[in-house]
């Protein structure tokens, strides 16, 4: 059995870890361009019209991946500082949600520890990227990606053109005028492709955020004020969470 001491010397180490988990996470989910797909081929109008390669760009970041690892990152330094944490205090109370007990016998400073920590967890998830609402998205099993429905949209080419102002006579040549006219000459199908979020379900995040920042402030308010045994608190906290 490990002792208090020890367990102090490994949470530095594993809050360094966490804290760039999360940052990696942050940084990443805010690049559009690796949260995007796009997927384009092209037919000319006709055989004789120009060739053009298909485009496609598969997205790299998922934002449901990136929350997953954020949680595992953080369920390692909630379980080692919830085992410092029970071993060190004596004041403890239920961490209650509506009516649900989320967590049991809580110190007060694990509760101080969860309180800063949950404003760092609203901050991300107020963060999460959502899907454009201008766009009609839904759920592709095949690359587990939000898309949209095939678009067309055409390609013209600018064609030289030429019309008489006034025709020949004997004394003048006919007065010739060139313009040049925008001509379709094929179509570009398209599909969209995000990694991003519903914007539902980040607003659902934030709400069960924001309703256990409450239920720890009130804990913390109602809690009076070795050797240790391992905690596991982190897996109940993100199961209700991402639950």
């Amino acid at each position: 059995m490990a002792k208090l001491n020890q367990i102090i010397a490994v949470e530095k180490g594993v809050k360094g870890r966490t804290q760039r988990a999360v940052t990696d996470a942050y940084h990443k989910l805010q690049k559009a361009a690796l949260l995007s797909g796009i997927s384009r081929t092209y037919r000319p109008k006709d055989e004789e019209g120009e060739t053009l390669p298909a485009e496609s760009t598969r997205v790299q970041v998922k934002a449901g991946d990136e929350l997953r690892d954020v949680a595992a990152a953080l369920t390692k330094l909630f379980d080692v500082t919830a085992t410092k944490d029970w071993a060190n205090g004596d004041a403890r109370a239920d961490v209650v949600v509506e009516g649900t007990t989320i967590l049991s016998d809580v110190p007060v400073p694990y509760l101080l520890f969860l309180e800063k920590q949950l404003v760092d967890l609203h901050t991300f998830v107020a963060k999460l990227p959502v899907l454009d609402a201008a766009e009609a998205w839904r759920h592709d099993p095949a690359s587990d990606v939000w898309r949209t429905d095939e678009t067309q949209t055409h390609r013209t080419k600018k064609v030289m053109r030429s019309h008489v102002l006034y025709e020949a006579t004997e004394k003048h040549p006919a007065q010739v005028e060139s313009y040049q006219e925008d001509v379709i000459v094929g179509f570009w199908s398209t599909v969209r492709f995000s990694g991003a979020m519903q914007a539902q379900r980040v607003n659902e995040l934030l709400d069960k955020v924001e309703r256990l920042q409450a239920a720890v402030k009130f804990a913390r308010e109602e809690a009076n004020g070795v050797e240790v045994t391992d905690q596991r608190v982190g897996d109940a906290v993100f199961g209700y969470l991402l639950g």
